[in-house]
């Protein structure tokens, strides 16, 4: 498969690695070249320098022929509108975005895009390790401690 990351922070660079080691193609966006220290010599990736929203950049990373886009900047705003620009401009058949604000995410859904939202999925992930399923909100019962 063709995917295209935005933002090559640890998420990024450690996707990006991660799909690069399993065989596929992989090109990844940041502003900074800095940013591609966190690849490793061995990626056979393509690392472009640019912003996720300018079509140049997302053309040169190959967005015209990506099955998968990726926007997992620090930046709610970023990550949406360079989302938007890969499905309805590009088409891309897939397109994830993260997003950290859970009040937002509704939103984008009703936008028909997909989001991931790290602040949703650790507090969830906090309930369901600390209560026990009997336990969890809505229950009636009280913890014994």
């Amino acid at each position: 498969m063709n995917f295209v990351i935005l933002g090559c922070g640890r998420v990024g660079s450690r996707l990006a690695v991660l799909l690069d080691k399993m065989g596929h193609n992989v090109a990844i966006i940041d502003r900074t070249s800095d940013a591609f220290k966190r690849l490793p010599t061995t990626f056979k990736g393509r690392a472009v320098i640019g912003i996720g929203i300018d079509e140049d950049v997302l053309k040169s990373a190959g967005i015209e022929q990506a099955d998968v886009f990726a926007a997992v900047t620090n930046g709610d705003n970023t990550n949406i509108m360079a989302s938007q620009v890969a499905k309805e401009l590009f088409q891309v058949p897939r397109v994830i975005a993260r997003i950290y604000d859970p009040i937002r995410e509704g939103t984008y859904h009703a936008l028909g895009l997909d989001t991931i939202c790290p602040t949703t999925l650790i507090t969830n992930q906090i309930i369901n390790d600390v209560l026990s399923g009997d336990m969890l909100p809505g229950s009636n019962k009280v913890a014994n401690r």
